[in-house]
């Protein structure tokens, strides 16, 4: 039988549609894999391009509507700290180590309000949920270098009294009682006056297209291997299945008639002389 035909069966078109889907399915996660390097290289371009870039002066929209494109970039602003209306923003890990984040809203010449996130510190030992000390913002007039960063989306999850569950500042505007810029926050790298203590600086994000590549071409590659694997069970099976066939046959032996003295000497056996 031709292997073509024996592979014509309900039998190996279902294996087939079975090795069609999981092929997609590794497409799929290799593609999605190709999509994340992407938006890493997106990431890892405007670091570079806006991070160590000079201070920009402050101007309301860089706040108020997010750029993409201007993420990272160092705003120079005056201003004076609210820090009665502080907040901290839970479970902000730093290095594997779990903490928080010290949002204050900073009151503007102009009458508008940028929160600025002054930096990260570790969970307490004295009060569970809660830092032991949150280093106070410089008081009266300061001047803040801080980094562009986009709000958070809100969490379906609570958070104690002057705590929020992520830098969600739309949910933190409702607790205020002024406006302030909804679309972005500052991420501080630098006061001026410096106070004495401060929470810890959030280190330069790493410039790193991570392993998404190796692992797309993982993925692919996987798919290519469920095609070849199914060839070869095949060819296998047709193997198994068609080893009688395929064997030589057994040589047919002639039967050879006797001679007329072979006939004699078996008469004469059969008489017993």
């Amino acid at each position: 039988m031709n292997i073509l035909k024996y592979l014509a069966t309900p039998r190996w078109f279902g294996w087939l549609a079975i090795v069609l889907v999981l092929a997609a399915a590794c497409s799929a996660l290799g593609l999605w894999q190709l999509d994340r390097r992407d938006q890493a290289a997106a990431t890892v371009n405007t670091v570079q391009a806006n991070y160590d870039r000079e201070p920009v002066p402050y101007a309301p929209q860089l706040f108020t509507s997010f750029d993409d494109a201007a993420e990272w970039t160092p705003v120079t602003l005056v201003g004076e700290y609210d820090s009665p209306k502080q907040r901290i923003v839970r479970n902000r890990p730093l290095n594997g180590q779990p903490g928080y984040e010290v949002l204050v809203p900073l009151k503007l010449e102009d009458g508008s309000a940028v929160v600025i996130n002054r930096g990260w510190l570790p969970i307490g030992n004295n009060q569970a949920g809660r830092p032991d000390d949150v280093p106070a913002a410089p008081d009266g007039e300061v001047t803040v270098v801080a980094r562009i960063r986009p709000g958070e989306p809100a969490l379906d999850r609570s958070a104690p009294e002057g705590q929020l569950a992520s830098i969600d500042l739309t949910t933190y505007g409702q607790q205020l009682d002024y406006p302030i810029a909804t679309a972005a926050y500052g991420l501080l790298a630098g006061e001026t006056p410096a106070p004495a203590t401060a929470p810890v600086a959030p280190a330069k994000p790493a410039i790193d297209l991570g392993p998404h590549l190796s692992y797309s071409m993982q993925w692919f590659a996987f798919g290519v291997l469920l095609f070849v694997g199914l060839g070869y069970a095949a060819r296998q099976q047709y193997r198994i299945d068609h080893e009688d066939e395929d064997a030589p046959a057994a040589p047919v032996r002639v039967r050879r008639r006797p001679s007329s003295e072979e006939e004699e000497d078996a008469i004469l056996d059969a008489r017993g002389l």
